[in-house]
């Protein structure tokens, strides 16, 4: 087998230290620190002018490169992603059980495969926010399990699985009377807090297995939470590679990484709130910018919203558009949606088809089969909000949803070539 690219491990290496969305923006944030970004804070005054700096936002980061010779109407390259993923998050009561079993009481967080999170080893992880304002993050080992009923007690499971949210989808985590236990205590413990000190939680459930390399020649990659940290690290990756060539021109480089994707966007570190905005706002103000010349640099600003999308899936190929038929491997996807639940147009694919081909980086397009809803994702929002023209583009992958889910090893690092040609583009 062919050893895993050195990208596809360090892909690995993002994921496994990304069981949350809060990890996912500390994991991006330390990373950026490290490659000599400056972590600044939304309450104080920021300096205008060059530089490399990012921001945290509960579950979300956006980070952004100021060239040199940057102006109060230089554009923006931006690159949106978020950081969430489909999974169960802990009810503000959680220690459940019945029958000498201890259960969590969970609440579907977007929409999960449900039938591929059975029979699997799962953590808890997410942020303890403490009676003081304090908030830690926090990540246990393999906890909970939702076991599946054995074929014995069903015969006609293999006939078609149904599973009741409400019912079916409760974890088991150890044995005893709910009287008895703590699940939130025993969070804050593994994290060495006081469990009496715990004002608030945000905490879902995460599968432990590791990301892995497999196939005849080592060309593919399973692994959780592919949607999205896949385009959140393409966009890091990229930043980082940017800011290390120093330029006294160009755009000014945004790395958007949102939470809440799953759930619609709808919050203050969701792509439909206010974050951006803000952000892009501050900016412009310290390059000395005023009304005229911020929607002059709105006006040559560019988005690339990243979220993964499907590969043809070999055994539903009924399912996929006949003529449009991505294949993992051969490059990351260029989305179109007539009805506009993808923002690309003909300047947008247009330029992502040059861009691509400046870079050396091969693409597909995806388009819906017409009998099949389609999906959305942060390009239109940001469209939207903004009036930056906007394409949509991502990692072709099976199993979406999934709580393992399955792509090519070269698609996410040509991705990430891709985009950070673009954070340099100043056309």
């Amino acid at each position: 087998m062919t050893p895993a690219p050195a990208y596809i491990q360090d892909l690995g290496a993002y994921v496994a230290a990304s069981p949350s969305s809060f990890h996912a923006a500390s994991e991006g944030g330390r990373r950026l620190a490290a490659a000599g970004f400056r972590e600044l804070a939304e309450q104080d005054a920021w300096e205008g002018g060059a530089g490399r700096y990012f921001v945290i936002r509960d579950g979300a980061l956006i980070a952004w490169t100021v060239p040199t010779g940057a102006g109060p109407t230089t554009g923006f390259h931006i690159l949106g992603a978020h950081t969430d993923s489909p999974s169960f998050k802990l009810k503000p009561r959680p220690t459940t059980g019945k029958y000498g079993w201890l259960q969590a009481g969970v609440e579907v967080y977007g929409g999960p495969l449900l039938n591929s999170w059975l029979d699997r080893e799962l953590a808890l992880a997410g942020r303890l926010t403490l009676r003081d304002g304090s908030e830690h993050l926090v990540a246990t080992g393999p906890l909970l399990r939702f076991p599946q009923l054995a074929i014995h007690l069903d015969r006609a499971v293999n006939d078609g699985l149904s599973l009741d949210k409400q019912r079916h989808m409760n974890p088991v985590w150890g044995l005893g009377d709910p009287a008895d236990a703590d699940l939130l205590g025993l969070l804050a413990g593994s994290a060495g807090i006081d469990p009496r000190e715990v004002g608030g939680f945000d905490v879902v459930v995460a599968d432990t297995q590791e990301p892995r390399v497999f196939g005849a020649q080592g060309e593919f990659l399973a692994s959780g939470r592919l949607d999205n940290l896949s385009s959140v690290h393409a966009g890091l990756t990229a930043m980082i590679a940017a800011a290390s060539q120093e330029q006294s021109d160009g755009p000014i480089a945004v790395l958007a990484a949102f939470d809440h994707e799953e759930v619609g966007s709808g919050s203050r570190s969701g792509a439909a709130g206010p974050f951006l905005e803000d952000l892009l706002l501050r900016i412009s103000l310290g390059l000395g910018a005023g009304t005229e010349e911020r929607l002059r640099a709105l006006a040559s600003s560019f988005c690339v919203s990243a979220d993964a999308g499907h590969a043809v899936h070999p055994n539903y190929a009924e399912r996929h558009d006949p003529a449009n038929l991505p294949v993992l491997n051969r490059g990351p996807l260029l989305k179109i949606n007539a009805n506009q639940r993808y923002t690309t147009d003909a300047p947008g694919a247009a330029y992502w088809a040059e861009l691509c081909r400046g870079s050396g980086v091969p693409y597909q397009e995806f388009v819906s089969n017409n009998v099949m809803p389609c999906g959305s994702t942060i390009g239109p929002l940001t469209a939207t909000r903004l009036g930056i023209r906007t394409v949509d583009v991502g990692t072709p992958l099976l199993s979406m949803h999934s709580a393992r889910e399955l792509c090519g090893v070269d698609d996410p690092g040509h991705l990430a070539t891709a985009v950070a040609a673009f954070f340099r583009d100043g056309s």
